[in-house]
């Protein structure tokens, strides 16, 4: 069973709890105060503005007592996937090295990239035989950042790229480090991602019936 948890400005919960359970993975709502990591073999943080972004982007979370559960979950081996917001807050809490910084030239983008694939041993992208993925982004504090370059080049799951599968500075959208778009630490079982791949599962919602995000979603069934 995985968790998505809810904390107050969180927005995506619903998309990412339909996008599960067409992906056939069980899955149940959790509000943050109620959350309990024994219950669970994974958690979901969803895109939103938790406590209003107030500080920073999921400064306000990343501080509760239900990320110290969350820690523990990813401690145990278990799955940990920030979304969007959720990303920030696996940032601002340390689960994940660097941080997300305002997009460069300082406005909200909101627009469907193409993914180039990097990372194979994730629990999104084990065994996944497409190189290149497309979904959408909605963010205006997406430009990920760390110092150490080569933790960034060793654990990036996803760069933006163009139709082709070319890497390069015009196809980054937010002026990314590496045009890093997702990020997992070395075990591969926490994952930060910009991209919305609940937004990416639907034919009916999607880009040309893209359905990306529901490949990669399937994953999860396994590893749960």
């Amino acid at each position: 069973m995985i968790a998505i948890v809810k904390f107050p400005g969180t927005t995506c919960e619903a998309d990412v709890y339909k996008a599960l359970m067409e992906a056939g993975v069980p899955t149940v709502i959790v509000k943050y105060k109620e959350f309990d990591p024994d219950k669970y073999n994974g958690v979901i943080l969803p895109g939103g503005f938790s406590f209003g972004d107030y500080l920073r982007a999921g400064s306000i979370a990343a501080s509760t007592e239900t990320i110290k559960k969350v820690r523990q979950m990813a401690e145990e081996g278990k799955i940990v996937i920030g979304i969007c917001n959720g990303f920030q807050i696996l940032v601002e809490s340390g689960l994940l090295k660097g941080a997300l910084l305002p997009n460069l030239k300082l406005r909200f983008i909101s627009k469907w990239v193409y993914l180039k694939v990097i990372r194979t041993d994730t629990v999104l992208t084990k065994g996944l035989d497409k190189k290149m993925i497309r979904m959408p982004i909605a963010h205006a504090e997406g430009r990920y950042y760390v110092d150490d370059v080569d933790y960034a080049k060793t654990n990036m799951v996803l760069q933006y790229c163009d139709e082709n599968g070319n890497v390069s500075e015009d196809t980054n959208p937010n002026g990314s480090l590496l045009n890093i778009a997702s990020i997992a630490n070395e075990e591969g079982n926490v994952i930060g991602m910009m991209p919305h791949p609940e937004r990416a599962s639907f034919k009916l919602t999607s880009v040309d019936g893209t359905v990306d995000g529901l490949i990669l979603l399937r994953r999860l069934g396994k590893w749960a």
